[in-house]
């Protein structure tokens, strides 16, 4: 799919596209290219969702499989002496 801007320097998005990732984007810009990224039209709902599993874990759950995690690695690192 390409898009071109007119003289004034807008850029036309699909209808299609504006529906499935709204109407804000962050414009992230590199050396070679540019990339549109969808900005949620209710951020915390985004978040939520992206937490995902964690949302419904207890605090303390994640912080005890943290901490397993950490001393896994630490013996790991340990091990490499």
């Amino acid at each position: 799919m390409s898009s071109a801007t007119d003289a004034q320097g807008r850029l036309y998005i699909p209808k299609e596209v504006r529906e499935k990732y709204g109407q804000k984007y962050h414009i992230v810009l590199y050396e070679d290219k540019i990339e549109l990224i969808p900005v949620a039209d209710d951020p915390l709902a985004a978040v939520r969702e992206a937490a995902g599993e964690l949302h419904a874990s207890a605090v303390e759950e994640i912080r005890e499989d943290i901490e397993a995690e950490a001393k896994d690695e630490a013996e790991e690192a340990g091990g490499d002496r």
